[in-house]
């Protein structure tokens, strides 16, 4: 229970943690976690951090991931995952939501919230998902401005760039981008929708001194690589962005049609999680014992009198 004592709650601030991690040998693997549940299974599963997705976190909403949520819904997922889980957190900042100062906003709310890292990428809006066709850029000196912004905002929360100029204006321009945003301040840099090991090579050799994040999403145009794949081939962190989400979907998708078919849920219990399994992830019974363990409070019985 993190969020309740103040003994348990950790001495750094998530930006400092989250650098701390980076700094580690080997690659950072960062599950999705689309909300304060499934950051709970993700630690209980021994990951040290996680991803909140725009795509996922929208899609949990019942919207699509076009930029349309604001900086303080956002806020709410971060808080309850930071709150619920303890891990740093990278979150999805989309476009930054608007220009410089929108950008400095979200930043100091991200921060503020328990995010330990935040990326912004260098589309226009209406933005769209790194693996659909159809984005379109806006001009690297603007996202360049934009990074020098969230960097003057930041204090320990760390600053990624994404770029999506490869699939719209090339390889050699993405690289060309992503040197911009790191000489503007970006801490790392996220080279979107790659899609042959050949360009996850050439893009870490091309910033050989820079942590760079690699996307690993189902249903994209990045073929299947593992963690240490994509270790080898240069990268110091992993996301497995909207996995989480999917397979819950999927699941819910399924519970639907079978009460829908048989009345109930008795055919579709063996795959429920447990009413335990439940409590078990999140501290059910810990929350009993320290409501218990509280003194009881002493109300007084009138005023006193003087004698």
């Amino acid at each position: 229970m993190p969020y309740l004592l103040a003994s348990d709650l950790p001495t750094e601030s998530a930006g400092k943690r989250f650098r701390a991690a980076l700094a580690r040998d080997g690659i950072w693997q960062l599950p999705g976690a689309h909300n304060g549940q499934a950051s709970l299974q993700a630690r209980n599963a021994g990951f040290d951090g996680v991803y909140l997705s725009g795509a996922a976190m929208t899609a949990s909403m019942g919207l699509p991931d076009l930029g349309i949520i604001t900086v303080d819904e956002v806020a709410f997922f971060i808080r309850q995952i930071a709150r619920a889980s303890g891990l740093p957190l990278l979150v999805d900042g989309d476009t930054g939501y608007g220009e410089a100062l929108n950008v400095m906003h979200m930043v100091r709310t991200f921060e503020e919230a328990g995010a330990g890292a935040v990326h912004l990428e260098d589309q226009i809006l209406p933005k769209k998902c790194g693996h659909l066709n159809g984005k379109a850029l806006v001009p690297a000196l603007d996202m360049a401005a934009k990074v020098a912004a969230a960097k003057k905002a930041s204090r320990d929360i760390l600053i990624m760039a994404r770029t999506d100029a490869a699939g719209v204006e090339g390889f050699d321009a993405a690289v060309d981008r992503a040197k911009m945003y790191v000489d503007a301040g970006a801490d790392a840099i996220f080279p979107e929708a790659l899609n042959t090991r050949e360009m996850f090579e050439k893009f870490a050799k091309a910033l050989p001194d820079v942590p760079l994040l690699a996307n690993m999403t189902e249903f994209g145009k990045t073929p299947f690589y593992t963690a240490k794949e994509f270790e080898e081939m240069g990268y110091k962190m992993v996301i497995w962005p909207v996995s989480s989400l999917r397979a819950a979907n999927k699941a819910q998708e399924e519970l639907y049609a079978s009460i829908k078919a048989n009345g109930g849920t008795h055919k579709y219990v063996d795959r429920m999680q447990t009413r335990q399994e439940l409590y078990d992830t999140i501290g059910l019974h810990q929350f009993e014992e320290l409501d218990a363990s509280i003194i009881k409070t002493i109300v007084p019985q009138g005023t006193p009198q003087e004698g």
